[in-house]
C-alpha cells in the first residue's frame, strides 16, 4: 500500500461494479435499454467509488508518527477522491438515474474531502488546512445533503451524520468560529434526540456525552470580551503578525527554529472534546500561525515538488497526545527527535497530573523526584502490585525528568504543567546543548476561583495571558475597546521583556539560544509576564505559587524587575483593579 505506485488491475473491483450494474439492470429494464456511454459512466463511478473507500481505509494503516512515509499514500488518496467528486458532477444526472445516486452518498464523499483536509492538517500542523475541511463540511449543510438520511430506517446512516456534526465541530473550534460551533451543537442535539427516540440503542449515553463535552468545552474561557451589543467576541490566539516582539537591531540571539513539538494531555478531569484538553487546545493555538486561505495555492496537498516547497514550515510540525502510555509517548518522542533537522528545537508539553515519589530515598538523581502521569491502560494491576511489594520501585506510569536525559541531545525546551513540575527543576545538562524547562505553580492559592477542570491558569497565561491577567483580577467580562487597549499596552510589556531579557548581563546563554524563534520568543515573554504579574499578586504568597525556570532567571533583571513592575500596575490601574496587586513589591521580598 505505501511503496506500490503502480495500481493493480481492478480484477475484484470489477466483479463488485458488474454487481452493481446488475442491480441496476434488474431495476431499470433489460441491459439493451442502457446506452454503451451510460454504462460506462456507471462503471467507472463504481470503479472510483470503490478505490477511493479502499485507499481511505488504508489511511488507518499508516504509522500515525514520522512526517515521510505518508505523503505520497496520501496523495494518492487525494487524487481519487478529487477525480471522484469532479465525476459525480459531470455525471449526476446519469448517476441519479441509473445508478440511483442518493444524496447522503454525495455528503459522505464531501465529509471524506473534509476528513482527509483534517487529518493533513494533523500531519503537517498547516492551518490552511482546516479552511479547506470547513468548506467542504460547511457545504454537506448548506446543500442539506444528509436531510433525507432521517427518512430511512437505518440507524447506521444516521450514525454517520452524527460524526459529520461531531467533527465539523472540531474544525470550527480549531477555527475558532464559535457562532457555527453553537449552532451545530443545538443541530446535533436535536439529532439526538431523534435518533434515540426512533431507534432504541445502546449508544445514546455516549452520544450525550459528547453534547456534554462540547458544552463545557465551549465555556472554558474564565472571561468573556463583548461588543456593545452585548454579543461575544471571538479572539484568537495563534500568532499574528504583530505577535511576537521583535527582535532589536543588534541583539544577539540564537539561530534555532523550533521544528517539532509533543503536546500531552493527561490531566485527570479536565475538560476536553474529541481527545483534545482544553490545555492542549490552548498549547496548539500557541504554536500555529493565523490559517491562510489555500486557494492561492496550485498544489494539492502531498503533491508539491521538493523545489517548490518553501525553506522552512510554517507552523512547527506537532504530535498531539491524549492520556498517552509511556510507551506510546516514548515512541512519538523518538520518532520527532529522529528527524528534527539541524539547528532545530524540539518542544515538549506536559499537561498532566503529578506523580510523586513514594518512598524515601537517599540519592537526589532524575528518577527520585517522581514527575507526570502517563497512561498506564492494561498495566495498572501489575503496576500497583510492584508498589505494594517494594516501595523502593520507582513509579512506573510516570514520566520521569531522567527519562528526557537521552533527547536533550538536541535543542530541548520543555514546558511542564504539573502539580510536580518541580521534578524537572532537578535538569542536568549532560551534552551542553540548549536546553530550557518553563515549570508551573505547583498550587494555585484556595481564595483563587478553581478553574482547574476548565484549564490550567499557567497554560491560559501562556496561550492568552491578558485573559489570565483579567482572570487572576477578579473580572469575568470586558468591552471590546479596553480589551484593545490593554492588548496594546501588553504588546509594549513584551517589547520591553524582550529588551530584559538581551540585556541582562547573567541570564543563562540557553534563554538567548531559544530567543530567535517566534514562537519560542513569545512563550518566554508572557512566561515572564506571568511569574511577574503572580509575584506582585497579594493572594500569590507562597513559593509553591509562582513557576520555576530550568536554568533559574536571574530574578532582578526579570521576573522581579522594577520596570516590568511599574508595567504590571499601570495595566492593573487601566483596568482599575490596582488595589489586588502589591505597590511596594521589591521591598515585600
Amino acid at each position: 500500500r505505501l511503496s506500490g505506485t503502480v495500481e493493480k488491475p481492478p480484477r475484484k473491483r470489477k466483479s463488485r461494479t458488474e454487481f452493481a450494474l446488475k442491480e441496476i439492470m434488474s431495476s431499470g429494464g433489460a441491459e439493451d435499454d442502457i446506452p454503451q456511454g451510460e454504462r460506462k459512466t456507471v462503471t467507472d463511478f463504481c470503479y472510483l467509488l470503490d478505490k477511493s473507500k479502499q485507499l481511505f481505509n488504508g489511511l488507518r494503516d499508516l504509522p500515525q508518527y514520522g512526517q515521510k512515509q505518508w505523503q505520497s499514500y496520501f496523495g494518492r488518496t487525494f487524487d481519487v477522491y478529487t477525480k471522484l467528486w469532479k465525476f459525480q458532477q459531470q455525471h449526476r444526472q446519469v448517476l441519479d438515474n441509473r445508478y440511483g445516486l442518493k444524496r447522503w452518498q454525495i455528503g459522505e464523499i464531501a465529509s471524506k474531502i473534509g476528513q482527509l483536509y483534517y487529518h493533513y492538517y494533523l500531519r503537517t500542523s498547516e492551518t490552511s488546512y482546516l479552511n479547506e475541511a470547513f468548506s467542504f463540511y460547511s457545504a454537506i449543510r448548506q446543500r442539506s445533503y444528509y436531510s433525507q438520511v432521517n427518512k430511512e430506517d437505518r440507524p447506521e446512516l444516521v450514525v454517520k451524520k452524527l460524526r459529520y456534526y461531531a467533527r465539523f465541530i472540531v474544525v470550527c473550534l480549531l477555527l475558532n468560529k464559535m457562532d457555527v460551533v453553537k449552532d451545530l451543537v443545538k443541530e446535533l442535539s436535536d439529532e439526538i434526540e431523534d435518533y434515540t427516540h426512533r431507534f432504541n440503542t445502546e449508544d445514546q449515553v455516549e452520544w450525550n456525552l459528547v453534547l456534554q463535552e462540547v458544552a463545557a468545552f465551549i465555556e472554558a474561557d474564565p472571561v468573556m470580551v463583548l461588543n456593545d451589543d452585548n454579543t461575544i467576541v471571538i479572539t484568537s490566539n495563534r500568532l499574528a503578525e504583530t505577535g511576537a516582539p521583535l527582535l532589536e537591531q543588534g541583539m544577539i540571539v540564537g539561530q534555532l527554529s523550533l521544528a517539532d513539538a509533543l503536546i500531552i494531555g493527561n490531566c485527570n478531569n479536565q475538560v476536553k472534546f474529541s481527545e483534545l484538553t482544553v490545555d492542549m487546545f490552548r498549547m496548539l493555538q500557541a504554536l500555529e500561525r493565523e490559517p491562510m486561505n489555500l486557494a492561492s495555492q496550485m498544489n494539492k496537498p502531498g503533491m508539491q515538488e521538493s523545489a517548490d516547497k518553501p525553506t522552512r514550515r510554517e507552523n512547527p510540525h506537532k504530535y498531539l497526545l491524549y492520556k498517552p502510555t509511556f510507551s506510546q509517548l516514548y515512541t512519538f518522542l523518538a520518532a520527532s527527535f529522529k528527524e528534527l533537522p539541524a539547528n532545530s528545537v524540539l518542544l515538549i508539553y506536559l499537561s498532566a497530573t503529578g506523580v510523586f515519589p513514594t518512598g524515601r530515598s537517599d540519592s537526589e538523581g532524575p528518577y527520585d523526584f517522581g514527575g507526570v502521569l502517563t497512561n498506564s491502560n492494561r498495566d495498572i494491576i501489575n503496576g500497583d502490585a510492584i508498589h505494594k511489594r517494594n516501595q523502593s520501585h520507582k513509579e512506573m506510569h510516570c514520566l520521569h525528568p531522567g527519562d528526557l536525559y537521552p533527547f536533550t541531545r538536541k535543542p530541548l525546551f520543555i514546558i511542564v504543567d504539573s502539580s510536580n513540575s518541580v521534578a524537572y527543576k532537578n535538569f542536568t545538562n549532560l551534552f551542553g546543548q540548549p536546553l530550557v524547562c518553563l515549570l508551573s505553580p505547583t498550587a494555585y492559592p484556595k481564595a483563587l476561583q478553581d478553574q482547574s477542570q476548565r484549564g490550567s491558569l499557567f497554560t491560559l497565561f501562556l496561550n492568552n495571558p491578558l485573559m489570565a491577567f483579567l482572570f487572576v483580577s477578579g473580572l469575568s467580562s470586558m468591552r471590546r475597546g479596553l480589551w484593545e487597549k490593554c492588548q496594546e499596552y501588553l504588546r509594549k510589556i513584551n517589547r520591553d521583556i524582550a529588551q530584559l531579557l538581551t540585556h541582562s548581563r547573567s541570564i543563562d546563554q540557553a534563554f538567548l539560544q531559544f530567543f530567535g524563534d517566534e514562537f519560542l520568543r513569545l512563550l518566554l515573554t508572557r512566561f515572564i509576564f506571568c511569574s511577574a504579574t503572580m509575584r506582585m499578586h497579594k493572594i500569590f504568597r507562597e513559593t509553591r505559587n509562582y513557576p520555576e525556570t530550568y536554568p533559574q532567571l536571574p530574578r532582578d533583571e526579570t521576573v522581579e524587575n522594577p520596570l516590568l513592575q511599574k508595567h504590571i500596575l499601570e495595566l492593573a490601574s487601566i483596568l482599575d483593579v490596582r488595589n489586588v496587586f502589591l505597590e511596594n513589591t521589591i521591598d515585600d521580598y
